[in-house]
């Protein structure tokens, strides 16, 4: 614990300007980011008597060593700096609203020649028009589903697209009329985007102008005794009027706003978010956070407005945004949502009529999502207690092991041969902590040699930070070979395809740059190591520890078959109760070290079977062997062109043309393949593939 005189600013040192400022840890690591109108005003206030401190401000100071500001012209420039920061540096003090699940959006991929409508989740993409969120998919899809007898509008993938354009024939939507078929060419390009637009400006709000045109049109059609034609519209005017009930309305002066509200104890806070569009509530989220500084219901809303629209622009940022308390410097909150939106946006407090009665609502929201999650936290806290409590007793450990790290080898017959380590800390999964491994020291298969590899690289990388980081003062000497340490790949499991992700496990390990204050990979030692196996994976880690000089650290193995524990050195294996909440603990963790290293392994095998000649020219990106295939249609024909006819294609140099012949050239000629259903040879083509 440190105390904060020891790293007080001299008198006259701190600016009285904007500007937003950092506390560090003694191993360099940002712990605290705020920001202040006055530097010098602010910064006094942590520095004060220990006891006049609120206990969470008074933990933060203690644990920092150092504090460190940066100047800018304006409170909003702090307002952005400070969210860059807490995005980049991930404080442990910074209140940080997370999702409790990834909503769904409907989404118009406006960026594509023939526009899709689909749900989407995650990230969001350029080119692609959003609505929502919702709070279930299938919310959407009931939706988009009445609203496709009227904009008929492409819902299917790229591959069924594909197939149907070469076929000459729609898929079932198409012939139903909820597709207007752009892939056999029954409306055009820009026909097609004008329907997609109209279904954009509908989901936007703007729905009476649709719904009077239809009912004319209906009209003109009964008139002229058009009586199918009339029915038609009449159908599409109630889908219409259906979809718009899903979302009532709310606001009777078609507002485009979003109502932000905070329900709030000493210890959490849940806010929630309805999303108003055209007067109607198009989209609804919540999180819920610790309270992890001192920080009153201004601050959360200043941090949830933060956390809302930092990466969002244009209309996903409202003209309106409706707030139970205004932030500290709410002119400089404006000014920083106005710079998003590109015009003014007002953020105010309802005080009267229909907008003070939705906030009530959306208030009464976050009062029951507070109180169900700590209803569910308070058991989930007491049986994950218990359940580190029971391992620690069965494994004779002196305190209950808060975070747990798994091992697990995956392979194919021997191909493709990978390793995984989840973490669990405090009974709960920590995925930014996940990381993968390649085994590089020998080839074939042998778990026993592949889990000792795996762990000795593991542990060697966290000597490496310690020592780097000074929390020793002395390497201990190996007293065996260590296997030569492997680069682990830092990107967190998500639900991105796995394919997607950048193969960087065989790169090898690089120096470890300065400390900036990020989080470090390997920086933290478990309590108990988990390997999947029996007792030669428990022996192979324990040696792997023991080489290192480690001898803090506990290690046992999960047994698939029987679900027994071993221990090192140990002949009979630890036996817990079935209903044992401290074994089914690690049967999560090693199920999920299981699911992770598969998921790494088919990625691996599915990189390998995509692999083209093309990947060994060196400096050529996706995007060039894209354009060759597309301009010569195969590799075959690739191969017999000459090198001026590859310097042809766009963005293709003579050097790169040339590296391309050679690559290609170097090759041996594939073997055919065969139809197995008729046994003829299959030759490749121009278009693809022929018989």
């Amino acid at each position: 614990m440190a105390d904060p005189s020891s790293y007080r600013p001299k008198p006259g040192q701190i600016p009285d300007s904007p500007g937003v400022y950092k506390f560090r840890d003694e191993h360099r690591r940002v712990i605290y980011v705020g920001k202040a109108k006055n530097l010098r005003q602010r910064l006094a206030n942590y520095f004060q008597d220990l006891a006049a401190l609120h206990p969470r401000t008074r933990t933060m100071v203690t644990t920092a060593a150092s504090v460190e500001w940066t100047v800018v012209s304006t409170e909003v420039e702090a307002l952005q700096l400070e969210y860059s920061w807490i995005k980049e540096f991930d404080p442990r003090f910074n209140v940080k609203y997370r999702d409790d699940k990834s909503y769904p959006y409907l989404a118009v991929t406006l960026d594509e020649e023939f526009p899709r409508v689909q749900v989407m989740r995650g990230a969001k993409k350029k080119g692609v028009r959003y609505f929502g969120p919702y709070g279930h998919a299938w919310a959407i899809r009931e939706t988009v589903d009445l609203m496709l007898r009227v904009f008929p509008v492409r819902t299917c993938s790229a591959g069924v697209f594909r197939n149907a354009a070469r076929t000459g024939r729609p898929c079932l939507l198409g012939y139903i009329g909820k597709c207007s078929a752009p892939c056999v060419g029954r409306v055009t390009p820009e026909e097609h985007r004008e329907l997609a637009d109209d279904f954009c400006d509908f989901m936007a709000g703007r729905t009476g102008t649709y719904i009077r045109r239809l009912e004319k049109d209906m009209m003109a059609a009964a008139e002229e005794m058009e009586y199918e034609r009339a029915a038609r519209l009449r159908d599409d005017v109630e889908a219409l009027k259906r979809a718009m009930e899903k979302s009532a309305v709310v606001l009777a002066d078609a507002t485009d706003a979003d109502l932000i509200a905070v329900a709030e104890d000493e210890l959490e806070a849940a806010v929630q978010i309805f999303h108003v569009r055209g007067g109607r509530v198009r989209g609804q989220r919540g999180w819920v956070t610790d309270k992890v500084e001192n920080v009153d219901t201004s601050g959360l809303v200043e941090h949830a407005l933060q956390q809302l629209y930092g990466e969002e622009t244009g209309d996903s940022v409202p003209k309106e945004v409706l707030v139970p308390a205004l932030p500290e410097d709410p002119d400089a909150v404006s000014q920083w949502l106005a710079g998003r939106r590109g015009s003014q946006v007002s953020l105010r407090i309802p005080q009267r009529g229909d907008k003070k009665d939705l906030m009530a609502t959306v208030q009464r929201n976050a009062q029951q999502a507070l109180g169900l999650h700590k209803t569910k936290r308070a058991s989930d806290l007491t049986t994950r207690s218990r359940a580190l409590e029971e391992i620690a007793e069965a494994l004779g450990l002196d305190t209950a092991p808060l975070r747990i790290e798994c091992f697990d080898i995956s392979h194919l017959q021997g191909d493709d041969v990978v390793a995984s380590m989840v973490v669990f800390e405090d009974g709960l999964a920590r995925k930014s902590e996940y990381r993968r491994f390649q085994i590089k020291g020998f080839e074939g298969q042998d778990d026993v040699r592949s889990m000792h590899e795996v762990i000795g690289r593991r542990f060697k990388r966290y000597l490496q930070e310690k020592e780097r980081t000074g929390e020793w003062e002395e390497t201990p000497a190996p007293s065996g070979p260590v296997p030569a340490p492997g680069a682990d790949t830092t990107a967190p499991d998500t639900a991105a395809a796995p394919a997607a992700a950048p193969d960087t496990a065989s790169e090898p390990d690089v120096e470890p740059r300065e400390d900036d204050g990020r989080p470090k990979r390997f920086a933290y030692p478990p309590q108990l190591v988990v390997v999947d196996g029996g007792q030669p994976q428990v022996a192979a880690a324990k040696r792997a520890l023991d080489e290192l000089g480690i001898d803090d650290i506990a290690v046992c193995g999960l047994a698939k078959r029987l679900e027994e524990v071993w221990l090192p050195e140990d002949d009979d294996p630890v036996v817990l109760p079935r209903s044992s909440e401290g074994l089914y603990l690690l049967q999560r963790v090693r199920d999920e070290a299981h699911r992770f290293a598969i998921t790494y392994q088919r990625a691996k095998r599915a990189k390998r079977i995509r692999s083209s000649p093309l990947d060994a020219v060196a400096g050529l990106g996706e995007t060039r062997k894209q354009a060759l295939i597309k301009h010569f249609g195969s590799v075959k024909k690739l191969k017999q062109a000459t090198i001026d006819e590859i310097c042809e294609v766009p963005g293709i140099g003579r050097r790169t043309a040339e590296s391309v012949a050679v690559a290609l050239a170097s090759t041996a000629p594939a073997a055919p393949a065969v139809n197995t259903a008729t046994g003829e040879i299959i030759e490749e083509n121009d278009g693809g593939s022929t018989t």
